[in-house]
C-alpha cells in the first residue's frame, strides 16, 4: 500500500479537518509542510499539486486529492467513519451545520482574503483582527442557533463526532486566536470540550504539529 501524505499547514482550518479525519480513521501518515506565511503553497511544486495554490492536498489510494470538504467524503465513504447519517433529513441537517462553517465563515477568512483586505484597509494595524471578528462571531451564533435541536447530545448532532464536529472546532481555534467573543455560546462550548476529550481531535491540533 502506498504512503498517505498529507500536505498542510499547521494553522490552516481546511488542513487541521483532515488531520481530525485521518485520526478518526486511525490512518498514519506523513505530513509535509507548506508554509502559507512564506507564500509556499504558490511554488511551482506545490502549484503541481494543486493548480489552486491551497492546502491541504492527500496523497492516498494511489490518488491526489484537494478540497477538504471533497477528501472528508471520500475517507467517510472509504473507511466507513460516520461523518454523516445515512437518513436523509438527518444528513442534510449534518451538512448544512458543516457547510455554514466550511462555505460561509472560512473561504472569507482564509489568510488570502484577510491579507488582501488589510492591504486596502485605511487601518491595515487592526484591519485583520476587525475582518475576522466582523465574519467569525455572526457565523457562530448563528451555528450556536442551529445547535438548538442537539441539547441532548455531547456533540454536535449525536453521541459520536460527525462532519460538523470536524469543521466545527478548526474554527474555534480561529476565534480563540483573534480573541472573538464566545463564552457567551454554551452549546459550542460543549462540544469544543467533548472533542478536546476526543484523541483524534487533540492529537490534531494546531499546537501538536506546528513545526
Amino acid at each position: 500500500m502506498s504512503e498517505t501524505v498529507l500536505f498542510d499547514y499547521w494553522r490552516s482550518s481546511a488542513s487541521y479537518r483532515l488531520r481530525i479525519a485521518l485520526n478518526l480513521a486511525a490512518i498514519p501518515y506523513r505530513a509535509v509542510s507548506v508554509d502559507l506565511v512564506t507564500g509556499e503553497q504558490k511554488s511551482p511544486a506545490h502549484l503541481a499539486r494543486n493548480p489552486q495554490g491551497l492546502v491541504p492536498v492527500l496523497q492516498i489510494d494511489g490518488l491526489q486529492m484537494t478540497q477538504s470538504l471533497a477528501i472528508l467524503e471520500y475517507l467517510d465513504q472509504t473507511r466507513n467513519l460516520g461523518l454523516l447519517p445515512q437518513e436523509p433529513a438527518a444528513r442534510v441537517q449534518e451538512q448544512a451545520l458543516a457547510h455554514s462553517i466550511a462555505v460561509d465563515i472560512h473561504p472569507v477568512c482564509n489568510l488570502q482574503v484577510v491579507g488582501y483586505a488589510a492591504k486596502i484597509s485605511a487601518t491595515p494595524d487592526s484591519a485583520r483582527e476587525d475582518w475576522m471578528r466582523r465574519f467569525i462571531r455572526p457565523g457562530l451564533q448563528a451555528f450556536e442557533e442551529l445547535l438548538g435541536a442537539y441539547q441532548q447530545v455531547p456533540f454536535c448532532t449525536s453521541n459520536t463526532p460527525g462532519l460538523a464536529d470536524i469543521c466545527l472546532i478548526p474554527q474555534i481555534y480561529n476565534a480563540r486566536r483573534w480573541d472573538v467573543e464566545i463564552s457567551d455560546l454554551p452549546r459550542i462550548l460543549q462540544v469544543e470540550a467533548a472533542c478536546a476529550e476526543h484523541p483524534a481531535f487533540s492529537a490534531a491540533h494546531p499546537d501538536q504539529v506546528k513545526p
